[in-house]
């Protein structure tokens, strides 16, 4: 092979698990040989080879990767770009139907045969650490995944029917990770998962891992910040509270997906917990880590969402004050519960309506949120640098969809700096300070 023929673009369509993916096949590429490419710029001329990661979550998600598709299946018909592959979610369910609807694409993998990419390419793929990756965040930050797939079986959810099912990663597996990636520099972790809540549920012990992964991670030298990511409310293991209370380096923050609080919409999506219990969940997280930042996500228009469970809905974001909050209108996927047994039959602009009504009181719920903190100082990491500012995170804003804040330029700071600032004003979703040096 030429070195042209070396270069290989990978495009990562999707969430943080799926971006961990995708390093994972970065690192096995440049162990092979090939010189990889992450996410090329919008206008640049493709590589010789593109290897297309899908998502296959919602509707819109699935549009994306098929439009994303189709744009280099383009791109190879005008012969810029000599082979195409496809893997992910997208090309795990739906693989079939895709090689018939699209036959343009070279190959379609599955959503982790990322040696079968490697072996389609290069006639082997050599054994590599279950750990190795090229990190393509800033060089600060990175996400765990601590484990994959999901037993939860959630009526609207086709995420086990892509993933299959939950398995955890060993601990000393993850924690091996951690420490290599300190040692290159990494000072931030967003520890992901499908289901945080059963972590350590599948070992042979059965018990639930979580806390004594995060407190063994707290351990780890180098280890600035950890946050976490995706919990679930039902058999939630209250303990990893006590260590982010007890940790300094394990951000007060929680991302737990709550749904929605009626009774009835719950039962229909086999949340396997109700609106009391989610209350009294909500009051515990509080009670033990006091300015605890929860970020959960909402869902409108599930079938038996009528107007009084939706309005008991908007009674409870207002009770609540979620200090982080995204929703989104309820999508039917195929075969899950719901589309075999739910007719969905809200209108999708009752949907859409619900959902604004939703956000505009979060919006207001944000802003008070983040204008409690002006005049206080708060510890930043910076991110990057644009003309004004230096732009930074607190500990209760993961990368990419909480806040930011906007540094003063009144000294040099640089990336993955930690730095205290003095918060000077407030705005929806975002803070604007000033350093204390």
């Amino acid at each position: 092979m030429t070195s042209a023929k070396k270069r290989i673009d990978v495009v990562t369509l999707g969430c943080s698990k799926n971006l961990v993916d995708s390093e994972r096949l970065l690192a096995m590429l440049r162990r092979n040989g090939f010189t990889p490419r992450h996410d090329p710029p919008e206008g640049s001329s493709p590589a010789p080879v593109v290897v297309i990661n899908t998502c296959g979550f919602i509707g819109d998600a699935k549009e994306e990767s098929v439009n994303t598709i189709l744009e280099y299946v383009q791109a190879k018909t005008e012969g810029r770009l000599r082979r195409l592959f496809v893997m992910g979610c997208l090309s795990e369910r739906y693989r079939d139907e895709l090689r018939t609807e699209i036959p343009e694409v070279d190959e379609w993998f599955g959503k982790f045969d990322w040696a079968g990419v490697i072996t389609r390419l290069n006639g082997e793929c050599p054994a590599v650490s279950s750990y190795d990756r090229l990190i393509t965040t800033p060089s600060h930050h990175a996400y765990i995944k601590i484990a994959e797939g999901c037993n939860r079986f959630c009526a609207f959810c086709a995420i086990p029917l892509i993933t299959g099912r939950f398995k955890s990663r060993p601990v000393d597996e993850i924690l091996s990770e951690v420490s290599d990636l300190v040692a290159r520099g990494v000072k931030e972790f967003n520890v992901i998962a499908q289901d945080l809540s059963s972590y350590g549920t599948d070992f042979p012990e059965g018990r639930m891992a979580l806390p004594e992964l995060i407190d063994r991670m707290a351990d780890i030298p180098g280890v600035e910040w950890i946050r976490l990511h995706y919990a679930y409310p039902a058999q939630f293991p209250m303990e990893i509270a006590d260590v982010m209370a007890r940790r300094k380096n394990v951000c007060s923050y929680l991302d737990i997906a709550l749904q929605h609080i009626s009774d009835n919409v719950l039962a229909n999506m086999r949340r396997h917990i109700d609106g009391k219990a989610t209350r009294e969940l909500l009051d515990e997280l509080r009670r033990r880590v006091p300015g605890i930042h929860i970020r959960t996500t909402l869902m409108v228009g599930f079938p038996g969402e009528g107007e009084a469970e939706f309005e008991e809905l908007l009674d409870f974001v207002r009770e609540q004050r979620f200090e982080r909050m995204g929703a989104f209108a309820y999508c039917e996927e195929d075969d899950t519960y719901a589309a075999r047994n739910f007719p969905d039959s809200i209108p999708p602009e009752v949907k859409e309506e619900r959902l604004s009504r939703l956000m505009a009181i979060q919006e207001e719920i944000a802003y008070r949120s983040n204008a409690s903190k002006v005049g206080r100082t708060l510890r930043v990491v910076i991110d990057r640098e644009d003309a004004d500012y230096y732009i930074g995170r607190t500990e209760w804003d993961s990368p990419e969809v909480d806040p930011e804040v906007l540094v003063k330029k009144t000294c040099t700071l640089h990336p993955g700096e930690f730095v205290d600032v003095t918060v000077n004003e407030a705005l929806p979703f975002e803070l604007i300070a000033t350093p204390n040096v």
